[in-house]
């Protein structure tokens, strides 16, 4: 995912250009094993449903506890919590970054074709083979269980096909569709768009203000109508309801910044951002902990101004998060690092393939009496070396590279 013409979203993590930015292709990186650190924990959450009766059984939270152990790490809630709130909004902003760039050099139906082939293929193999195999764990661990038949015949009934963390890849596919339809119907409205993102970019502060107030009206109805656990799901297409257009204002917000230019502005590496880190960083812990305690507080709960005023404060967190990890990435990671590189470059192969291989570890180690977070420490280590060397060697098939 770095800052190149040739890569306009998250899923290009290993093509660079001649002007390639160490920053944010490292903060991309760094998401990533955000992301299998997520879900490393969540076996080990200390509020992880039981396993489930059936896989046909509802509610399907097994979708997003493949494997749920004995051994719980009370400290993972707060880990998992944070990791929520904000990397999926920050990986849909790093992805929009870069598709005004795309658009603007290849054209909407070159664009499209592209975006089909980096994001459409994959999609269609993470969703329609890893995914069962990231999930058949869960069917192990269930009495009775009938083997590979018994788990076909219970995956056929449920009438969706989860996929995983593949969601993403799918959503981000949409949401480049939306913006080469935009550009097809208005070639300069990323032009305009970027002109008035421009006009705040040189002040975080009016930048975030702003972030948040569109993001707030984006997110806070939705939450209040679907509640911010529900999905939908559409065979393998699922998505998170109450935010998905929070993660469309974040993307488009992004295709802005783009167009303005990711080296002036916002993402200076010499801007207000990036000299504040220390700022930003405070702000972060603070509305994260504002949020939790708003979230968990007996006064006034179950009241929609309860709910209203959490959901206000998951929004301002969820800002005040992105901004400072791309401040301290901005400040700090300006410098090439051959182990970085590498990361950088499987990144996005290791977010392909590393959910099958967390649940399997998970499911390796339930037998063991250690405690959750020896265990969680070792499906997490074990998921980023794995993920990654065999990222690696895949990235060795031409037709692989290419694509991934």
């Amino acid at each position: 995912m770095p800052t190149t013409s040739s890569m306009p979203n998250a899923a290009s993590l290993s093509v660079r250009g001649p002007k390639y930015n160490f920053a944010l292709g490292y903060l991309r990186a760094f998401v990533v094993v955000l992301v299998v650190a997520h879900h490393a924990l969540l076996a080990y959450f200390p509020y992880a449903p039981p396993v489930p009766v059936s896989l046909a059984a509802r509610p399907l939270w097994w979708t997003a506890f493949p494997v749920v152990d004995t051994q719980r790490w009370a400290a993972s809630a707060f880990l998992v919590s944070f990791n929520d709130i904000f990397f999926m909004s920050l990986m849909f902003f790093l992805s929009g970054l870069f598709v005004w760039q795309g658009l603007a050099r290849r054209g909407s139906g070159s664009f499209v074709r592209g975006r089909l082939l980096r994001l459409g293929v994959p999609f269609a193999i993470a969703a329609g083979l890893l995914a069962p195999l990231a999930y058949f764990p869960t069917y192990l661990q269930m009495q009775g269980h009938a083997g590979v038949a018994g788990f076909w015949h219970q995956w056929l009934s449920m009438g969706v096909w989860p996929a995983g963390p593949a969601w993403f890849i799918w959503v981000l596919l949409a949401f480049d569709c939306i913006a080469a339809a935009l550009f097809l119907a208005s070639p300069k409205w990323g032009e305009f768009l970027g002109r008035w993102v421009g006009g705040v970019s040189r002040r975080p502060v009016a930048f975030f203000a702003a972030l948040v107030a569109v993001s707030a009206a984006a997110y806070i109805p939705m939450a209040l109508k679907f509640n911010s656990l529900s999905w939908a799901a559409f065979g393998p297409f699922t998505f998170q309801t109450s935010r998905i257009l929070h993660y469309f204002v974040y993307f488009l917000v992004a295709v802005g910044v783009g167009a303005w230019g990711v080296e002036r502005g916002l993402l200076a590496a010499d801007g207000k951002l990036a000299r504040r880190w220390p700022q930003w960083v405070a702000a972060s812990l603070l509305l994260y902990v504002a949020v939790t305690i708003a979230a968990i507080a007996p006064a006034m709960a179950h009241s929609e101004l309860k709910t209203t005023i959490t959901y206000a404060l998951w929004v301002l967190s969820c800002a005040a998060t992105c901004f400072a990890f791309l401040a301290i990435f901005l400040r700090f990671a300006q410098q090439k690092s051959r182990i970085l590189d590498s990361l950088s470059a499987n990144s996005y192969a290791i977010y392909l393939v590393h959910y099958a291989i967390v649940s399997w570890l998970q499911f390796a180690l339930l037998p063991a009496a250690w405690p959750g977070f020896a265990k969680a420490t070792i499906a997490f280590a074990g998921a980023v070396a794995l993920s990654w060397g065999l990222a690696a060697s895949i990235r060795r098939i031409p037709a692989v590279a290419r694509t991934i």
